[in-house]
């Protein structure tokens, strides 16, 4: 699930190098903290947080799957 959202938010920002995520794994339980560049913090979080949701909707669909729960904090 880590990769997959540092591809999500890799082609979402302008600089892809600072793109940061961290994951710890419980029981039934991930959670992700990303972190990107300060300019690219918009576009990950979109309007009204739209993307942001997005991508824990995406994730939620993956973590189902697995039969775990997920979590994802944007710094």
């Amino acid at each position: 699930m880590k990769e997959l959202v540092e591809i999500i938010a890799k082609s979402l920002v302008d600089h892809p190098e600072e793109v940061v995520v961290k994951e710890t794994e419980g029981d039934r339980t991930v959670n992700l903290v990303l972190s990107v560049a300060e300019d690219d913090m918009g576009k990950v979080i979109g309007k009204q947080g739209r993307i942001a949701k997005a991508i824990r909707t995406v994730l939620k669909a993956a973590a189902t799957k697995e039969n775990k729960r997920v979590n994802v904090e944007i710094l």
